[in-house]
């Protein structure tokens, strides 16, 4: 059942922002991390960004370093092998690069369906396991305190770290907190029978199953155990990748997760189509999932949904609650940041227990 769009809007262009630096180019601004502080909708926006230049023959793989800012290493093209747009492989050594590094960005919004500022404070990769970028941060309030998983991308794989703040303005980082590979970790909100939990995807090299995402308890947010395996893909819209979208929010008697899935054929070049699906978790035990949509609630539709850096994608990343309707703000075509409002009912509907 695809929900019904009561609004949609694209949010967030690359060419809205400044580059930062003169001899780069932002080539997206997407899967934000979303937060409501005082009234206002904070969006925590992914900005990548990747040379002007360009030398005949020669691929340009820039990377972070602590001290220079952006270093760019440029290899010639027959040492490569392009997988897609935005990752290469090296022949000799079989390692990967991204063709650009990326970086967090605050921009606000009174009402959630228009940008007021675009000048807040920015969080760039500084350690060694954010060489080639910080990715997609995912916002959960817990107390008064703002925390967020983001994707450290390094020479190392991708891993997930963790930060916080509490005014968007001054971010503190707590480390990694999930190793490589391991990617869209989502936080509850509350501690459930004493712990902390989050939902997250690993990444395998050696698939011995389709597509599964996991769920973890940890007692101080940094510590994570207990992992068991929670949702599976692995047929249609979500055969080729399954993984967490927006953060869990309290919805009806349980909690809600709108999560992504891809349709993409091992078999096939490409990088598939990116859907939503939803689920709602037990209150208690959230690994007992008491309702399920039989399919996507939400697909490519609009012209910047389905053209962009890569085509037909939307990826929801965080949720506003307005009452009797919800905004949920989501990376799409993996070039701008897109709002979408749904009534609470059909989403209610929508799911099947």
């Amino acid at each position: 059942m695809i929900l019904k769009r009561l609004f949609e809007k694209c949010l967030l262009r690359p060419a809205d922002l400044t580059p930062s630096h003169d001899s780069m180019e932002i080539l997206s601004t997407f899967n934000p991390g979303i937060a409501v502080l005082d009234g206002e909708v904070i969006i925590l926006a992914r900005v990548a960004e990747r040379p002007k230049e360009k030398r005949p023959g020669f691929t340009a793989l820039p990377r972070w370093d602590p001290k220079e800012g952006i270093v760019i290493d440029w290899a010639l093209d027959d040492t490569l092998h392009v997988i897609d747009p935005r990752v290469v492989e090296v022949k000799a050594s079989g390692t990967k690069r991204l063709t650009f590094v990326s970086y967090l960005k605050v921009v606000r919004s009174q009402d959630g369906r228009s940008i007021d500022a675009v000048d807040g404070a920015v969080m760039v990769p500084e350690t060694p396991y954010e060489e080639y970028g910080v990715e997609d941060p995912r916002i959960t309030r817990i107390g008064d305190t703002f925390y967020f998983t983001y994707v450290a991308v390094s020479r190392h794989g991708a891993a997930t770290a963790l930060a916080s703040t509490r005014d968007f303005r001054t971010f503190y980082r707590h480390g990694i907190i999930f190793p490589p590979e391991n990617k869209d970790v989502l936080l509850f909100p509350a501690r459930l029978q004493g712990d902390y939990v989050a939902l997250h995807r690993p990444n395998p090299n050696t698939y011995f199953s389709t597509p599964e995402m996991w769920i973890s308890r940890s007692p101080d947010l940094i510590h994570w155990g207990h992992h068991q395996q929670f949702l599976g893909g692995g047929a249609g819209w979500q055969i080729g990748r399954i993984g967490g979208g927006t953060p869990p929010v309290l919805f009806a008697d349980g909690w809600l997760e709108i999560y992504h899935g891809n349709n993409k054929d091992p078999k096939r070049p490409g990088v598939g189509i990116y859907s939503a699906g939803a689920i709602l978790m037990d209150l208690n035990e959230p690994r007992k999932i008491i309702a399920h949509t039989p399919g996507p609630i939400m697909v490519p539709e609009a012209d910047f949904e389905k053209e962009g850096f890569l085509a037909e994608i939307v990826f929801p990343t965080g949720i506003v609650d307005l009452g009797e309707t919800m905004l949920v703000y989501y990376g799409a075509a993996d070039t701008y940041t897109g709002v979408v409002e749904y009534s609470k009912d059909d989403l209610r509907n929508s799911l099947q227990r």
